[in-house]
């Protein structure tokens, strides 16, 4: 599932529920995420024990869920975390990683690229067989 971007006031808090609703996810996903340790911060609690979600939770946990879905494994992850919330000092570590991945993420869009290249000769030659009209 491809995380939204839309903006939660700043002041406002969401339930799990609400929180995986607007972010495509699932209260499963989120729990795991806050059990693996890859959540910037704790996540508050309702005095009632609840999970509240803010704005931060909510724009961190996108960009969690954009690492996953571009194939950044878990440990990186999890590492990039940990620097961010060592604080400043470590910026150079952040961007070693977040380059390496940036560099898979290329390599397999040219790999997918050159795939559907593929595909859509193979349909232009059926189209081309049967007379069917341009797309």
């Amino acid at each position: 599932m491809t995380p939204t971007t839309q903006r939660v006031d700043s002041g406002a808090t969401l339930t799990i529920a609400e929180a995986a609703e607007k972010l495509g996810l699932t209260t499963h996903t989120l729990r795991y995420y806050e059990r693996d340790g890859l959540l910037l911060d704790a996540v508050d609690r309702a005095t009632s024990g609840h999970r509240r979600y803010g704005a931060r939770d909510l724009e961190w946990i996108t960009l969690v869920t954009r690492l996953r879905s571009t194939g950044m494994p878990i440990r990186e992850i999890r590492a990039y975390t940990e620097l961010c919330r060592a604080g400043e000092g470590n910026e150079p570590r952040r961007l070693e990683l977040l380059r390496a991945h940036r560099e898979r993420v290329l390599a397999q869009l040219a790999e997918v690229t050159d795939h559907l290249g593929a595909i859509t000769r193979k349909i232009d030659i059926y189209e081309n067989r049967i007379g069917w009209p341009e797309r």
